[in-house]
């Protein structure tokens, strides 16, 4: 016999209450408006009793929603569930583990985890190095997005953007522009200024220097 509705909603509630008090939460019983002899009478619900819900087709709980706590937690998991998207995409796209890093503040052992869930190798070692017509176009890709925001320090969307234009890795990509963005020559080449926002930590390896615009 399949649990009606009502009685995974009672199970759900007596087994959190049951915790809370396990656990001396008295603000969250009280909130649920269990007192002492409520919180005395969950200690005696075993769990053939547990099992016995089941069979319930009426609750004895009052259901109110909190606006203003429903709706900063659907912005909440709808931004970490964009978060997610735009990682699992950077990986997918050999975004390098200081890339990686640098936006989302995961290690070693996280970024690993995530290549293989998605199939993909460790991604180690030191990447081979640009072609002279991918060092071209993501120079062309890149100084638009800087123009366009003022300052070297993108956001990773469009790191992506670039990749999905040039079709060049980001493994590249990322090792190129942070060169880029710490040559203070290439700076002002594109921006026609001094650059002194914060930088990236600089790829411990060398790149070509910017081409001509």
């Amino acid at each position: 016999m399949s649990a009606s509705k009502e009685s995974e909603l009672i199970t759900a509630v007596v087994l959190y209450a049951t915790r809370c008090a396990v656990e001396g939460d008295h603000q969250a019983l009280r909130a649920m408006n269990f007192g002492p002899e409520e919180v005395d009478a969950l200690a005696d619900v075993a769990l053939g009793d547990i099992q016995r819900m089941a069979s319930l087709r009426a609750h004895c709980l009052r259901i109110e929603l909190n606006r203003g706590l429903f709706w900063p937690m659907i912005e909440h998991l709808r931004r970490q569930r964009t978060d997610d998207t735009l990682l699992n995409d950077l990986i997918d796209a050999d975004a390098p583990l200081d890339m990686a890093r640098s936006f989302y503040g995961i290690g070693s052992l996280e970024y690993s985890k995530i290549r293989q869930w998605r199939g993909l190798s460790a991604g180690i070692g030191r990447p081979r190095q640009p072609t002279e017509t991918e060092t071209h176009a993501v120079w062309n890709a890149w100084k638009q997005k800087v123009k366009a925001l003022g300052g070297v320090n993108l956001p990773a969307d469009d790191y992506l953007q670039i990749h999905r234009e040039t079709a060049v890795s980001l493994r590249l990509i990322w090792n190129l522009t942070r060169e880029w963005a710490e040559d203070q020559e290439a700076v002002e080449q594109v921006l026609g200024r001094p650059e002194s926002k914060k930088r990236h930590a600089k790829p411990e390896r060398s790149v070509s220097i910017a081409p001509g615009a």
